[in-house]
């Protein structure tokens, strides 16, 4: 008869899953650091690498290639060579785990969201979430409310109503996704508003307003005449007496005036 346990500790071996390094270990906590060190480091982490790799497996949802996840867990199995003490009386296995499924974890927190959540509120969301999909069998067609997640997990009813909040804020929902299920919903850019330049125009306007006011009587005719009238620099001069090549120069001396004061105001 085989064994309780021994059947499934060779299908694990069998897998590369958990090789034995203990010695491995034992000889890098004995080595100062050096090239020597370092080797040996690095062909504990290769001999673990499967492991790693199928912790990987159960946070594979498609939002994150796999590949990226995988040097993810790797990375986190590099940390956790290198802190492990075979002195502490605990096996690799159970050290690496938590570190590299941290590590993980990080990755999604720090990097994933399309729009950033602070981790508190991350933690708030998770327990919301899992407190709804709890307590929904028991409710007829709707969700739990926010008083009764709040009973069950033990948060306030604000806390619970942020990390309601953040169910969305995973992934982004595309402005041309339809607005609702019916056969008239139109795409949710529709309901989206947009600036409207003549609210840009009327603010220059109030600006330049006693700006203009301001300035001497023939430097406001000559741009009343040029941007208002549409007259030409020389028919502003024949008006006005003066030679086109100097009309020329005050319209320019005058708009660079009233820009300097009007960003001057601004500032």
């Amino acid at each position: 008869m085989t064994p309780p346990g021994t059947q499934s500790t060779r299908r694990r071996h069998h897998a590369g899953d958990s090789p034995d390094t203990a010695a491995a270990f034992r000889r890098i906590a004995s080595l100062p650091e050096g090239p020597q060190r370092t080797a040996l480091r690095q062909e504990v982490v290769c001999a673990w690498i499967p492991m790693a790799i199928r912790l990987t497996r159960r946070f594979s949802n498609g939002k994150e290639p796999l590949e990226d996840l995988r040097q993810v867990a790797q990375m986190g199995l590099v940390k956790a060579v290198s802190r492990f003490d075979p002195d502490m009386g605990t096996s690799f296995e159970a050290f690496a785990i938590p570190t590299i499924v941290g590590e993980v974890k990080r990755h999604f927190r720090d990097n994933l969201w399309a729009v950033h959540v602070p981790r508190r509120v991350q933690e708030l969301r998770t327990q919301v979430r899992t407190a709804d999909r709890e307590l929904s069998p028991s409710r007829d067609a709707r969700g739990p409310t926010a008083a009764e997640i709040a009973a069950a997990t033990g948060l306030t009813e604000q806390e619970v109503r942020r990390g309601q909040g953040a169910l969305h804020s995973w992934s982004p929902l595309s402005i041309e996704a339809a607005h609702g299920h019916h056969q008239d919903a139109y795409p949710l850019a529709d309901t989206l508003g947009w600036s409207e330049p003549a609210f840009d125009r009327i603010v220059d306007r109030e600006t330049l307003r006693p700006l203009l006011r301001a300035l001497p009587e023939r430097d406001r005719r000559i741009l009343y005449l040029r941007f208002f009238r549409e007259m030409d620099q020389s028919c502003i001069g024949e008006e006005l007496g003066l030679s086109q090549m100097h009309v020329s120069r005050l319209i320019r001396r005058i708009c660079a005036s009233l820009r300097d004061q009007a960003m001057s105001d601004a500032a």
